[in-house]
This record gives C-alpha cells, structure tokens and sequence, in this order.
C-alpha cells in the first residue's frame, strides 16, 4: 500500500492499493507485467474483485484493532467500468465489510475514461448515488476535453508522477502542474500530486495550494504489515 498526505498538516489521509504479483518462477511482477493480459482475457473482473475485498477486509482488521486507519483508493480498469454489476459489487463488498461507502475511492486512469466517456458517465452518476467518491488517475497524461471533465462527477484529480520527475526547476513541468492545480481549483475539485520525493516538490505545491500529495517523500509503497506498523505510530 501507498499513502496519501494531507500537505497542509502532514497527516495521512488516504491510502492506495499497489497490486504485485509474486511469481514462483519469474519472481515480484508489476502491474504492467500482467495486467494488460488480465484485462484482454476478462481475468481482470475476478482480480479485481478480490483486491476489492481484500482491500475493504484488511481496513476493517486495522480499525478493529483501533488503529486510524484512514480511506481506502482502489485502481478499476477499462473492463471493469463496463461491468454493468459493478456498484452492486461494491456494495455487496461494503455491507460484508461493514465499511461506509466514504470508506472508499475509486481511481479510473484518464485515458480510460477517454475510450470511454459515456460508460464512465453513467457508472460514475452510480457510484456517486451511493456516495462512492472519485478520483482521476494520470491527470495530464490523455486527451479529454475540459468539457467532459466537467460534465464527470468526480471529486479528485490526481496530477501523473511524471510531472514531478520534470519538476527541477519552475520553468519546466511547472506551468502545467500550476495549471492542472488551477483547473482543480475552479472546478471545485480536491487535486493530489503523485510522485512527490523531495522538499522541493512539497514545498512547490503548497505554494501553489495542492491539497494532498503522494510519492516516496513519505512512503515508498509497503506491504500491509508495514503500514500497519506505520499507522500504530499515528
């Protein structure tokens, strides 16, 4: 898991899942490994499901325990949106967890929602009924249009990693990041920065008044384990 910083006070305010597939011959593969051949074969929608599941049970085991646990953001793919069974999973998943839907994000990567846009819409719209909240992953790395990202009821952008690997100075990745920020701004939207590793970078952003950031400056991703032990800190 990753965790999500809430940049004005330092505090952990969200966390994401990081699926890893540990081989028994090829050893630790990464998402980009496996999961493009999960998603053409249709393997993608029971994966997903169980990292769902896994991901709502391991935040019910830590708030037994009484440790902070805070929300909880799972990836969905382009397959999985079209899953017209979809909220009904989530809330079948809810209700065996005993979790609130605020419990939960859901992240959808920018240019799936590009292929996508009406089916986003419309699993979106329910996601929202049952108050699900929203996140677009890889913001600033597609192709939609500023329209439809209005016409989307979405709570966050999340500005792609890649930005911050450019950010060495503020005249680079940094009118972009600027203007990314202002667009979350006056759409009323929370906007995240992934990729953060440095004083810098956190420091640039707040500056420009981003609300929550992401990246090794505070955690590399962990296994569950460590970030229990990281929340028993807190």
């Amino acid at each position: 898991m990753s965790d999500l910083l809430f940049l004005r006070w330092h505090q952990i305010i969200g966390m994401e899942v990081f699926l890893r597939w540990q081989h028994p011959e090829m050893g630790l593969l990464l998402p980009a490994d496996f999961l493009s051949m999960a998603e053409e074969s249709g393997l993608i929608l029971p994966i997903g499901e169980w990292v769902l599941r896994n991901a709502c049970a391991q935040l019910r085991a830590w708030r037994g325990e009484g440790l902070p646990a805070p929300r909880v953001a799972v990836n969905l793919s382009g397959r999985e949106l079209k899953n017209f069974r979809l909220v009904e999973t989530i809330e079948r998943i809810l209700d065996e967890t005993r979790l609130s839907p605020r419990d939960l994000e859901v992240e959808v990567t920018e240019n799936t929602i590009s292929g996508n846009l009406k089916i986003a819409a419309e699993r979106f719209e329910e996601l929202k009924r049952i108050g699900i909240s929203i996140a677009i992953d890889d913001f600033g790395t597609g192709i939609s249009s500023l329209r439809n990202l209005q016409r989307l009821p979405i709570d966050r952008l999340k500005i792609d990693h890649t930005f911050m690997n450019d950010l060495t100075n503020e005249e680079n990745a940094a009118p972009i990041i600027k203007t990314i920020i202002g667009i979350a701004h006056n759409l009323g939207l929370r906007v995240i920065a992934e990729g953060v590793v440095t004083n810098e970078h956190r420091d640039f952003l707040h500056r420009q008044g981003c609300h929550e950031v992401q990246g090794y400056y505070f955690s590399r991703p962990v296994p569950a384990e460590e970030f229990r032990k990281l929340l028993s800190t807190l």
